[in-house]
């Protein structure tokens, strides 16, 4: 284990050591709005801590939102934009409907950025340094964001269909779900990790806890009973489907790695947690989760450099898409 937290501490050294990250269109750098725009993180990270304020669930709900972005075109805030004319929104896809939330957030944000920096920071960029700072804001790691994407023209509602991972998923559909992202298993392990804090609705862990596994059949000393008997009483079979719980129910608002030792436990909310213990066969993935369950620090380590490699994927940089001036629309 000391031999694994030493490589991938070299794997993050190395990463944040280089000038910048390359991508198809460009470069993505630290300090990126260094002369453009020098209080752009400052006016994140202050509404982000305003946000969670008030309401501790927004720190989980920012870091889906770039999630989300990431894995449908990539990187480039695409996710933000309404239905106009014959697009539709990825906000009306299946994965997102009534479920991915923020978006008046990252309204005030980009507001407040148009307002110091007309047409320099890009809706993208803001998702990304909202991420980093909503884990901070709950205990969790501190990274430099790598910045300079551009904004998207469009958006993919078949994309969003099509591409984000769903709670009912099997670990080999999350493992390709990944792969097409150019992502491993092991990036799956830890991005999951971000499932430490949050909530998901009845209708997403509705059918992980009325249809027993086979090794939650054959539990002869019933350790799943009493966690089941908990989440029936607050989602039936029928009905309540808005109703939420927690995904990690030790530390709802913290970012920590108790989220492993729950799926350990055979404790996680969703299906598509649980899996990496129960249809993991050949062992390698149970134990990377054992792993972050007895080391928090290699999971924030692993963390840090799994959420800066989804934070490139099909980036648009230089003439490639725009600097848009509201997060909703594209630029008349």
């Amino acid at each position: 284990m000391e031999f694994m937290r030493i490589l991938l501490s070299m794997l993050v050294l190395i990463f944040h050591g280089s000038t910048g990250v390359l991508s198809e269109g460009g470069l993505l750098v630290l300090d990126y709005y260094k002369e453009t725009c020098p209080l752009v993180e400052e006016i994140v990270r202050r509404n982000v801590e305003i946000a969670v304020l008030r309401d501790p669930r927004m720190a989980a709900s920012l870091l889906r939102l770039h999630f989300h972005d990431c894995f449908v075109l990539g990187c480039d805030g695409s996710i933000l934009l309404d239905s106009f004319g014959d697009m539709i929104s990825e906000k009306l896809a299946g994965p997102n409907l009534n479920s991915v939330r923020g978006f008046e957030v990252i309204d005030n944000i980009k507001y407040l950025v148009e307002e110091a920096c007309p047409y320099t920071v890009s809706c993208a960029d803001i998702l990304a340094i909202a991420a980093r700072d909503s884990v901070a804001l709950r205990g969790g790691p501190v990274w430099g964001v790598w910045l300079g994407r551009k904004d998207s023209l469009k958006s993919s509602f078949d994309g969003a269909n099509q591409f984000i991972p769903i709670p009912n998923s099997s670990l080999e559909t999350l493992i390709n779900n990944f792969k097409q992202q150019g992502l491993d298993v092991r990036d799956l392990v830890t991005l999951s990790g971000g499932h430490t804090m949050g909530k998901a609705r009845c209708v997403s862990f509705r059918q992980r806890i009325y249809e027993k596994s086979i090794e939650e059949t054959f539990d002869h000393y019933k350790r799943y009973n009493t966690y089941r008997r908990i989440l029936q009483s607050i989602c039936p079979e029928s009905g309540r489907d808005n109703t939420l719980a927690a995904l990690d129910f030790r530390t709802p608002t913290r970012f920590d790695n108790l989220y492993f030792q729950n799926i350990i436990e055979g404790k996680g909310l969703l299906h598509s947690d649980n899996v990496l213990v129960n249809e993991d066969l050949e062992g390698e993935i149970r134990e990377q989760v054992w792993a972050y369950a007895s080391d928090q620090q290699l999971f924030f380590d692993s963390f840090v450099n799994s959420i800066l490699k989804m934070g490139n994927i099909n980036v648009l940089t230089g003439s490639e898409g725009e600097i848009r001036k509201h997060c909703r629309f594209v630029n008349p």
